[in-house]
């Protein structure tokens, strides 16, 4: 059995309270001091775990998309047919919880405008996620349209990335209104892609 030295420990308790006030309160409004106050690290300590504060955003974002494929595989491994998985996902997404919970879990919804222009390194980060979901969404259009429950015309990458801007947002729009049905159109939006000739 491998044990995780204090140090490392302690990065990693600073990252999931960084995750939860990042969250919140967007990378730009978390200050270090809050940051290791709601983290019980003593002030000062913090560059003994990042060299800046750009390299604990990079740290957070590459644990968060390292979590995210996590999730993705068991999502995506589910049993049944290429229509029913990606549906699977979707389903799940949905399912998290009320409408400004989803959002405010999603580090892409709340942070992709942030750090765009304010961390080239973060933001390639973060693009490395999102191509990796839409590569997974992809193989499985494809495998749809090879078991016959995708339609055939289906084009899977344009597609993946068609639903994938749609969702992103409609969480978005559901977050400024406080209301799901963005979420919901994006649901019958997305049973018609999958069933129509082209997709989106």
């Amino acid at each position: 059995m491998v044990t995780k030295k204090k140090s490392e420990l302690t990065r990693s308790h600073i990252l999931a309270i960084g995750r939860e006030l990042v969250l919140r309160k967007g990378f730009g409004g978390v200050g270090l001091k809050e940051l290791l106050e709601q983290s019980a690290v003593p002030k000062g300590s913090f560059y003994y775990y990042f060299a800046s504060k750009e390299a604990f955003g990079c740290a957070l974002l590459k644990q968060y998309c390292s979590d995210y494929a996590e999730r993705l595989d068991a999502l995506f491994g589910w049993k049944g047919n290429g229509h029913q998985r990606v549906m699977h996902y979707w389903n799940a997404w949905l399912s998290d919880g009320n409408t400004a919970s989803l959002a405010d879990r999603c580090l892409v919804v709340k942070l992709a405008a942030e750090i765009s222009d304010l961390s080239d390194n973060m933001r390639v980060i973060l693009l490395g996620g999102v191509e990796d979901l839409i590569r997974r969404l992809t193989k499985t259009i494809t495998e749809g349209r090879e078991d016959g429950s995708i339609s055939p015309s289906c084009i899977p990458e344009k597609t993946a990335r068609s639903l994938y801007s749609l969702w992103l947002g409609a969480a978005i729009l559901a977050k400024l209104g406080k209301d799901r049905t963005p979420l919901d159109q994006a649901m019958l939006a997305t049973e018609q892609a999958l069933s129509t000739p082209g997709g989106l």
